[in-house]
């Protein structure tokens, strides 16, 4: 294929490429860069295509690895690699640190309220808690899965009403 064949077999692909430009980036000042990246990979390298296979593809392919390409350079770029031993600003960025000390006082709270439920559901109320399918909790307390399913409601329930009672109607969702 002659330069000249080449460039104009090219422009019939340059609306489609465009499109998928922009399908990949989403924005069409990248789009515009991945697509004139790679017309000028495709024309360095056109002495690589083979006459008789498919010039779309191969065009679909260049600009798919480019863009992964990139992609993954950004990603390189925006990991911070620190090898120091004094680990003091690590992670000090524009995050303050706060003090968890409300957020350790509600589960305290949460966790006495808990603490006051009855046996019966307070059981699979923390077995469901900790992860236990309803299933494996029927089975464990040796109770039909209903019972488990409905005394693990009537832990919520009862639990919701000490909240609102001791700290006010909180938005129902």
């Amino acid at each position: 294929m002659t330069q000249i064949d080449f460039f104009h077999q090219f422009d019939k692909q340059s609306t489609l490429l465009h499109s998928f430009a922009y399908n990949l980036t989403k924005n069409s000042e990248d789009a515009k860069d991945l697509y004139q990246e790679t017309a000028f990979r495709a024309m360095t390298n056109r002495d690589k295509f083979r006459q008789g296979t498919n010039l779309k593809a191969w065009l679909f392919t260049i600009m798919k690895n480019i863009f992964i390409n990139n992609y993954r350079k950004k990603m390189k770029a925006n990991t911070i690699m620190d090898n120091t031993d004094n680990l003091y600003y690590l992670n000090s960025g524009s995050h303050a640190i706060e003090n968890a000390a409300d957020s350790n006082i509600l589960i305290k709270e949460l966790t006495e309220m808990i603490d006051e439920l009855e046996d019966s559901t307070r059981i699979p109320f923390l077995m469901h808690y900790q992860g236990f399918k309803y299933q494996e909790i029927a089975d464990h307390l040796l109770l039909p899965l209903g019972t488990v399913k409905s005394r693990i409601f009537f832990a919520r329930k009862d639990l919701k009403a000490q909240i609102a009672r001791q700290y006010g109607k909180l938005r129902e969702k």
